[in-house]
């Protein structure tokens, strides 16, 4: 079965898709943020406070590899900087795997993430100013790995509803 793998940049809008994509297609829907919360029973954050980020990104992969090594199809959600770490990219590339990049300008971004307010331990120590250059820099500095994805969707003014019809139109 095919495994529909959604990267981004934070509030590109993976999760929600996601979980969009697996009623439409009736696949298991996850997101692996929430998987390795779960498993380590602690917050992102409170993994990357006590933790550190390489610790972060080694639960991230083991996690992700696990995920990957089975049979089922499923949708899944990964964090905004998986795929640039571990060579998780090459996860995109397989043949079981319909990867697609939800590219998010950066204004969208800025505005999303503002509404959304915290809990992103990326950017929780930024001022309001700091913000759209902190972005612009990672999503430059990411894009390359974004961009092995198999498809690429551009998701500003499309609703999410526009977004997993034109998923289902690639599947």
């Amino acid at each position: 079965m095919k495994k529909i793998l959604l990267c981004g940049y934070m509030a590109s809008g993976k999760s929600t898709i996601a979980q969009l994509l697996g009623k439409t297609t009736g696949l298991k829907a996850f997101d692996l943020d929430e998987i390795i919360q779960k498993k380590a029973g602690k917050t992102i954050a409170e993994i990357f406070a006590a933790y550190g980020e390489i610790k972060f990104r080694r639960l991230e992969h083991e996690n992700l590899n696990e995920l990957m090594r089975t049979d089922d199809g499923f949708v899944l959600s990964l964090g905004g900087g998986t795929p640039c770490y571990a060579n998780n990219h090459l996860f995109l590339q397989q043949d079981d795997v319909v990867s697609v990049y939800l590219k998010t300008s950066i204004e969208e971004l800025i505005f999303r993430l503002k509404r959304q307010g915290g809990g992103r331990p990326l950017l929780d120590n930024l001022a309001a100013d700091e913000m759209q250059e902190y972005v612009a820099k990672h999503l430059f500095d990411r894009s390359y790995y974004y961009h092995q994805a198999k498809h690429v969707i551009a998701t500003d003014g499309k609703s999410p509803e526009d977004i997993v019809n034109q998923i289902m139109s690639l599947y």
